[in-house]
């Protein structure tokens, strides 16, 4: 069986180079191609790299998991990162439509399967590795290898900047061909190029400090932070004006569905976010911790997607309830599983206090509205796992929904 694997990987990188060449003529060749990878933070730093690009007036696609954009232009994304027949299609489309930069999210699933397979890289980022997709890797050793995988294909002329606060932000630069930058939050040392300070972290934003450099953001949490540092430390290694993206980043939107929020005439915050594993879904309690008002409650809203990584199932439940003032557990994208048993998986590790802070509704939109019913002035209810998501799934069958759309419905 791990022969037939084998086989089919390298059979895939053989297509994979052979789409490549024969059909599309080699487009990574002609663009400056930079991919971001990591467990967290891959669309919120490619969409916002994209963002300053064409701010500063260059013709500039993006390839990732909300959108793919080719001058302005949307394209429906059905994968973090497309087939290498689509994915050559889409780059060709950008340079006749004369692009010089693209910033593309590369997930750990393409790296394994070889989509990437010959592209010519500018430049690669690391984000952060954290528990995900276990269901396909089988464990965080192979995981990493497929992340590692990405940095080993950089050239010599290209850029590695990774993380140096991640767990695996060193290692995953070790032994590359690619010229290696650090980013970092940690105390200053010879082996970080980029240091940051978090100078105000509150409702109203980010007040940042970049290699002595003063940043403002509108995007909220020390999660965000990081993200900005890793746009600003690329901007640089990439020579762009750098008033100008400091401008750029002072104005600056999230991305839809990552962190995106409103505040609705009763004073009640809602925020939408795509966090759907174990770190992700904490850091975002986290941030919500950290801007909430002394008297205001959490009130999550969240489940864990069917037919995916059962093991992450009860600790995000743990998460969730350990963090809510009250947690609703509820559907995500079942798929093909019974949304119950999805639900009493995410409760299999929690106390019998925290038992007392969950409410389980299988029905998203049920649990949405039992959500509002119960918030107050003040209160914050965070709406996690499925952010930009137009749809659900169950049962096979994909229907219209968006959480941000719902809560506004409901909330007029």
């Amino acid at each position: 069986m791990l022969n037939f694997f084998k086989k089919l990987k390298i059979k895939r990188r053989v297509i994979a180079l052979l789409v490549r060449w024969h059909f599309f003529g080699n487009p990574s060749k002609k663009l400056k191609i930079i991919g971001v990878t990591g467990t967290n933070g891959k669309t919120t730093t490619a969409t916002l790299l994209y963002k300053i690009a064409t701010d500063l007036g260059y013709k500039t696609g993006l390839i990732g998991t909300v959108d793919n954009i080719i001058v302005k232009e949307r394209k429906e994304a059905l994968h973090t990162t497309p087939s290498p027949i689509n994915l050559n299609k889409l780059l060709k489309e950008m340079i006749e439509k004369d692009c010089e930069y693209v910033f593309m999210e590369v997930s750990s699933h393409a790296l394994d399967q070889n989509r990437v397979a010959g592209i010519n890289f500018t430049g690669g980022i690391f984000t952060n590795l954290t528990h995900d997709h276990l269901d396909y890797h089988k464990d965080l050793k192979n995981y990493f290898k497929a992340k590692k995988k990405f940095f080993e294909m950089l050239p010599q002329n290209a850029f590695a900047l990774s993380n140096m606060d991640d767990e695996y932000g060193n290692a995953i630069l070790d032994s590359i061909k690619a010229e290696k930058f650090f980013y970092s939050f940690g105390e200053e040392t010879e082996f970080v190029d980029f240091y940051g300070k978090i100078l105000k972290l509150d409702f109203e934003g980010l007040e940042l400090d970049f290699n002595g450099e003063k940043i403002n953001s509108k995007l909220l949490g020390k999660f965000n932070a990081y993200n900005l540092l890793a746009v600003w430390s690329a901007s640089k290694l990439l020579n762009f004006n750098m008033e100008k993206v400091k401008n750029i980043l002072k104005n600056v939107e999230p991305p839809r569905g990552r962190f995106e929020h409103f505040v609705s005439e009763e004073g009640i915050m809602v925020i939408v976010d795509y966090a759907h594993s174990p770190d992700a879904l904490e850091k975002v309690f986290l941030t919500v911790k950290e801007i909430k008002s002394e008297n205001g409650r959490i009130i999550s809203v969240f489940g864990c997607g069917g037919d995916r990584d059962p093991f992450k199932r009860s600790k995000m439940g743990k998460i969730g309830a350990g963090l809510s003032d009250i947690a609703i557990f509820t559907s995500d994208n079942p798929r093909n599983e019974d949304p119950n048993k999805i639900i009493n998986n995410m409760k299999d590790d929690l106390t019998h206090e925290e038992t007392k802070k969950i409410i389980t509704i299988s029905d998203r939109r049920l649990a949405i509205e039992k959500a509002v019913e119960l918030a107050k002035k003040g209160d914050i209810i965070l709406c996690a796992g499925k952010g930009h998501e137009e749809y659900q799934e169950i049962k096979g069958m994909k229907s219209h929904f968006n959480d941000i759309e719902e809560f506004k419905k409901i909330l007029k």
